[in-house]
């Protein structure tokens, strides 16, 4: 999924239920990029944040793969694929970062 841009299944990620304090960090490369706390239940079946950790933690760019442009998200240290942002979020941001869970590794605070 990192690599090749992929999607895994929604509510397939046990990252899905962590409720812990941390980090978590891209699979890749081991960049710190969302914050537990910006973390919230989405509903949708994968890991979801308002916010990255830093502005320069992730950058983005525009996917039509499916026909239509989405903004896709990445890694900003390794380029790896996360996931997509969306404009249906919660405040602050009003953003939802829908992150693959494979993309990423939990470290507890």
């Amino acid at each position: 999924m990192l690599r090749q841009e992929g999607t895994e299944r929604s509510f397939t990620s046990p990252l899905n239920k962590e409720k812990r304090k941390g980090t978590f960090h891209c699979a890749g490369c081991d960049n710190a990029l969302y914050s537990s706390t910006a973390k919230y239940d989405s509903g949708t079946g994968w890991p979801s944040f308002w916010q990255a950790v830093d502005k320069r933690a992730v950058g983005t760019s525009t996917d039509y793969k499916i026909g239509y442009p989405r903004t896709e998200v990445h890694c900003a240290d390794c380029g790896g694929h996360l996931g997509h942002i969306f404009d249906d979020g919660p405040r602050p941001t009003g953003k939802r970062h829908c992150i693959n869970g494979v993309a990423l590794k939990f470290r507890p605070a």
